[in-house]
């Protein structure tokens, strides 16, 4: 069968319809429960304006229940010749409830329905990668804690340069991961304002109460000027896509510093012989495929931004059907980048760390600086202390004082974590997701 929502007469030819389509079918199954969550509010606020009467809108939010619970569990489908979720939720209503079931689209056109049904979608996915980056953050400041004491060659230009140490190594990385948190909840700010009611991008001569469903929904307000509503289509997309990046970023630069790591040449780390693979023709190889894959993700997820832009770039205001591309790379980069951030979170929970490395006198230039601050403050001049250390190095008869006394904040003997720690729950509760969640639970009748 076929269901278009702008269907009257006459048909379409099936290569062209088959090209718009594309994968829109595939990529709404993970619209379908938002979806569903905006016609319940927008139906509601249509019963209050008249356009619905109470029995109406009574049947069809037990209908859209249904259709809901579905929809969460994972068996909801678009039928062959079924053009999108829009329309399939149209049709199971219209089947079920008749006319009425035609009624649910007064006051809205698919261009603020799928609006709609992105933002929602990424304001609650957004939340679910805040909720694994903070189980990241957790494990890497446990980490630094754990192995703060032990010494870690610091390079620059991949050369050793300093002493570094692994509780500053982890916790480097936690507090990168609390200004990635920063930049995700300005991007989840941007989702959280509602564009329904904008309807085409131009408003509509219905009396719609746009206040309504924003409450209903839980935003914090709603996209004000209709057509700024529209020409948020693929802005959001690239701001979230911006802060994915982000994270991404760190992960990725986290696993290149743990391939590394893990190298014989090296030899800092040891990673979980069950999160390795081996080698079909060298038995002794113990392989960071999850780093490596995790490091390819990443770098695929941080294109994002870029393809996002060139898609939208050239566009002027109102709807353009190239945004329907936008959804084939954004939709699913929410569920790679979740994957990559739980794996590491497995792999560095169980991560072991050389406690011996500053015993191999291939480190000991990294003491070298420690020697000239040493005898700088015995009084000898910097640079004369800096010369005397070069040459002693350079003849061979440099012997390292090994132990590090730093002290200032945020060094290897003063490493800040409960600060750190701080920030981190300053941004998590930041987002404000309890209201966004509430809204879902009145609106669609879930548990808490």
């Amino acid at each position: 069968m076929s269901q278009k929502l702008w269907e009257k007469s006459g048909s379409t030819d099936k290569g062209v319809e088959l090209f718009t389509v594309g994968k829109d079918r595939e990529m709404d199954l993970y619209l379908a429960p938002y979806d569903v969550m905006g016609s319940m509010a927008h139906i509601t606020m249509l019963e209050s304006i008249g356009l619905l009467t109470r029995d109406e809108l009574e049947a069809l939010l037990c209908e859209l229940k249904r259709i809901y619970d579905a929809a969460r569990d994972g068996e909801f489908v678009i039928e062959e010749g079924v053009e999108d979720v829009h329309s399939q939720v149209e049709l199971m209503l219209t089947r079920r409830l008749g006319d009425t079931g035609k009624k649910i689209h007064s006051g809205r056109s698919r261009n603020d329905q799928v609006l709609l049904d992105l933002k929602l979608f990424a304001r609650d996915r957004i939340r679910e990668v805040a909720d694994v980056v903070s189980e990241l953050f957790d494990v890497l400041i446990g980490q630094s804690e754990r192995y703060k004491d032990v010494l870690l060659p610091g390079y620059t230009h991949l050369q050793v340069a300093m002493p570094s140490s692994f509780g500053l190594w982890f916790g480097a990385y936690a507090e990168s991961l609390v200004d990635d948190m920063t930049l995700l909840q300005a991007a989840y700010r941007i989702c959280n304002r509602n564009p329904l009611g904008s309807a085409a991008g131009y408003g509509s001569s219905f009396p719609l109460d746009r206040r309504m469903t924003t409450e209903l929904l839980g935003f914090d307000s709603m996209n004000y000027n209709v057509v700024y509503a529209q020409m948020g289509r693929g802005k959001m997309e690239r701001t979230v896509s911006f802060a994915l990046a982000g994270i991404a970023a760190t992960l990725a630069r986290l696993s290149c510093d743990a391939c590394l790591f893990n190298s014989q040449n090296f030899g800092f780390i040891k990673l979980p012989d069950k999160y390795t693979t081996g080698s079909s023709i060298m038995p002794h190889k113990k392989n960071p495929d999850v780093f490596e894959l995790t490091r390819a993700k990443c770098n695929k997820i941080q294109s994002l931004p870029q393809q996002i832009t060139l898609i939208s770039n050239n566009l002027t205001s109102g709807y353009f059907r190239d945004f329907q591309v936008m959804k084939e790379i954004f939709l699913p980069s929410f569920d790679e980048l979740a994957d990559c951030l739980r794996i590491v979170t497995l792999m560095l929970k169980e991560t072991e760390v050389n406690v011996s490395i500053q015993d191999d006198k291939r480190y000991d230039p990294m003491f070298s600086v420690e020697e000239v601050n040493r005898l700088t403050l015995e009084g000898v001049p910097f640079r004369d202390a800096y010369k005397s250390v070069g040459l002693a190095i350079e003849s061979g008869n440099f012997i390292p004082r090994r132990e590090i006394r730093h002290t200032h904040e945020g060094s290897a003997g003063n490493l800040c974590n409960n600060e750190i720690a701080s920030l981190m729950r300053q941004a998590i509760v930041g987002f404000g997701f309890e209201k966004a969640a509430e809204a879902e639970r009145k609106l669609t009748g879930t548990p808490a």
